[in-house]
């Protein structure tokens, strides 16, 4: 099958490549110039575990192109994904501006049916719009499709390439028919293909994002109930998680949730929901508390130096909003950078992934180091703001020697209490007893 997608971001790559390694035959359109050459001479432009190999497969094999040009890139396309980004707004609505204007293009250019697909997270009524806005200028038969993607990043290739379920909102036989053959070779275990409504498929997105967001925020609360009531989050979630009902992920208490999804979609939703006269009380809660759970571990680092921390020099390890990804979009350990710059401190950072693009955001009020025990070098206190795997198992003896302190505060809960306290350190985590 032949097939267009317009966008290549996250969800752009990941689609147009892992479409190609079924042995389609993808497009890939984008007006960023400088990112169609280098993707066309094979330099990925986004860091994702697994993508790189099936990238550079697929382009070699001629299956995977590259252009500029709309026109060329549909052209002998029968299905043309959108993957363009959504935005939020000042009043937290989705910007839809380059979805519809894209939409207005493709109009203008088909010669003949095509099925067009709206896979980028939009608020409930868009392929309505998409639709009104290709008719404005087509003069042959198309359909409009909600096909949301439910990708996690750092586990995106195979999210995609063995969906738990995909998600198809239609209203025609024709494109039907043509999204059950393409993603034929994705369910081949069994899995289904959900099919209904495109008012439905767009809402299940938001509401699978929110649901998420809402686990990750009431488990934040009960860490908070945990450090006042002197009990312990993980015997808490472990207990919780069993019950089949609830499952056991995301459980994991930290310092927030961030990234392009939960925020972004969370705030969509409830914008949504403001526009229909209806107000969604919990996830006005979630957002909330999320806001305060990034800076959780400021008020225990502020009591440690007795609320002098000008002068204070941190070690900051994590970037990233979680591992396996370079994407610190509301990363909370930006937020934690903030607060420690506002109060007089000074940070040294280091991330496996992320530092490149937390350096063009900040320049130089931070500095960044090549390792992440060389983060440590002078520093009062580490603290963890993501729970990449090479974190979690340390070499603590370098810790020890490289801090003035013993003392480490834990967003993501890392290490072992009881192992912790035998090092004699100072560490504090979220919603666990704090080893002295």
């Amino acid at each position: 099958m032949k097939i267009a997608v317009v966008g290549t971001g996250y969800v752009g790559l990941v689609t147009g490549t892992c479409f190609a390694e079924t042995g389609n035959e993808v497009f890939c359109v984008d007006i960023d110039k400088s990112k169609v050459e280098k993707l066309s001479k094979g330099e990925i432009t986004i860091y994702e575990p697994g993508l790189e190999k099936l990238f550079l497969r697929n382009l070699k094999e001629g299956r995977l192109k590259f252009t500029t040009n709309l026109a060329e890139g549909i052209e002998e396309a029968q299905i043309v994904f959108l993957a363009l980004p959504t935005p939020p707004g000042e009043d937290g609505s989705a910007d839809l501006k380059y979805v519809l204007g894209c939409a207005e293009d493709i109009g203008k250019l088909l010669k003949d049916y095509k099925v067009l697909v709206d896979k980028s997270t939009v608020p409930v009524g868009t392929a309505e719009k998409v639709r009104a806005a290709v008719a404005k200028n087509a003069k042959v038969e198309f359909d409009v499709v909600s096909n949301p993607e439910f990708l996690r990043e750092g586990v995106a290739v195979d999210d995609f390439m063995k969906p738990d379920r995909v998600v198809i909102g239609v209203s025609s036989d024709r494109a039907r028919k043509l999204m059950g053959d393409l993603y034929a070779p994705f369910v081949r275990s069994g899995n289904p293909v959900i099919y209904m409504d495109e008012r439905s498929a767009e809402l299940t997105k938001y509401a699978a994002n929110s649901f998420l967001a809402t686990k990750i925020s009431f488990m934040n609360e009960i860490a908070q109930l945990c450090e006042k009531l002197n009990a312990d989050v993980d015997m808490v979630r472990r207990g919780i998680g069993s019950d089949d009902r609830i499952g056991k992920r995301f459980l994991f208490p930290g310092i927030g949730y961030g990234g392009s999804c939960f925020p972004k979609d969370v705030q969509a939703l409830v914008k949504s929901s403001n526009e229909v006269a209806y107000e969604f009380k919990i996830l006005n809660a979630v957002m909330d508390v999320n806001e305060k759970q990034k800076l959780h571990l400021m008020p225990k680092i502020e009591a440690y130096f007795d609320n002098k921390l000008k002068g204070k020099h941190f070690a900051l390890w994590g970037l990233a909003f979680k591992p396996n990804t370079d994407d610190i979009r509301e990363a909370p350990a930006l937020y934690m950078i903030d607060a420690l710059l506002a109060a007089g401190a000074t940070v040294t950072a280091f991330d496996p992934e992320a530092m490149k693009n937390v350096k063009q955001l900040l320049g130089d009020k931070i500095s960044f180091v090549e390792n992440q025990y060389d983060a440590l070098k002078g520093a009062d206190a580490l603290i963890i703001a993501t729970e990449w795997n090479e974190f979690r198992t340390p070499d603590f003896l370098k810790i020890v020697t490289s801090l003035k302190n013993k003392t480490i505060f834990d967003g993501r809960n890392l290490f072992d209490t009881a192992a912790i306290a035998e090092l004699g350190f100072h560490y504090e985590s979220i919603g666990r007893k704090p080893v002295f």
